[in-house]
């Protein structure tokens, strides 16, 4: 992976001028809104001239400084959480409106992009594998999790792989025809992702793919994909649309196979009075 400009200063830093220490210290105390300055305000805030500026970018491998600032942006959609406009949360209300305006577009998207036929062959698929094994890495993990919690109460054989500090062939290796395999795939996945989807399309079971935008190089390789828009109004991005789709899946299984959820639904309450585990 090639080194983003925080790795790069700090490998440099000793053999950098006084002046462009001064430029490189002020950039890792702001590397968050590196994007939003000019090369103009960093040489005005860090008291140097222009031209020490742009020798330090071409010093760190950068041809000028909107190289850098294209570099910052590539970070953020690659899920590193950089803050690109300080003002774009806003101030009191504002803050919570362009969050909730955000939120609403996010799930708006998610939704028009799921065709009717497509979640009613997942729903199908959910109800009636053998098993479903549930894979999330990263931020997919507690998805991965809430998923499982949410799918099991209408049906048994709900897994979760891999289990902490485990690995995953052991969960895998025995998938079958009759199995499903939900996978989580946001972006910042891990090395292993795609070695993971080539070992899991090789397999005889289905594979649903639940991720952002940055994985849809995968969507003609799995039997379905569902894509959920994450981007948040800052640095940090936001899994509402995710939770929400969990939930439509969950509801979507319990009504695909009303009695014998109800029935799974009464007998788990049932063992929760049994083993007095939830205050009343």
């Amino acid at each position: 992976m090639t080194p983003h400009i925080g790795q790069r200063i700090s490998a440099q830093y000793g053999d950098l001028s006084a002046q462009e220490q001064r430029v490189a210290a002020f950039i890792l105390d702001h590397f968050d809104d590196l994007a939003v300055y000019s090369a103009a305000d960093l040489a005005r805030l860090t008291g140097v001239s222009k031209s020490t500026v742009s020798r330090l970018f071409k010093r760190l491998g950068f041809e000028s400084f909107q190289a850098v600032k294209r570099h910052a942006r590539q970070l953020r959609s690659q899920g590193m959480p950089l803050v690109t406009d300080p003002e774009a949360v806003g101030a009191n209300g504002e803050r919570f409106k362009r969050h909730l305006e955000r939120e609403q577009e996010n799930l708006r998207r998610a939704l028009a992009s799921i065709e009717p036929q497509t979640f009613e062959a997942i729903v199908q698929g959910l109800d009636s594998a053998r098993r479903v094994v549930l894979v999330g890495f990263r931020n997919g993990y507690p998805l991965a999790v809430h998923c499982r919690q949410q799918l099991i109460q209408a049906r048994d054989d709900v897994s979760l792989a891999p289990q902490p500090n485990q690995s995953l062939a052991e969960d895998l290796v025995g998938l079958g025809e009759g199995d499903l395999v939900v996978l989580f795939g946001f972006r910042r996945r891990p090395r292993l992702f795609d070695a993971l989807v080539d070992e899991l399309v090789s397999m005889p079971c289905r594979l649903l793919l639940i991720a952002d935008a940055t994985a849809a190089g995968y969507a003609e390789r799995v039997d379905w994909w569902l894509e959920c828009p994450i981007d948040g109004v800052s640095a940090f991005d936001s899994y509402a649309s995710a939770m929400s789709l969990i939930s439509l899946l969950a509801n979507g299984l319990l009504h695909q196979r009303l009695a014998r959820g109800r029935a799974r639904i009464n007998a788990v309450s049932e063992l929760y009075q049994g083993l007095d585990e939830l205050a009343p």
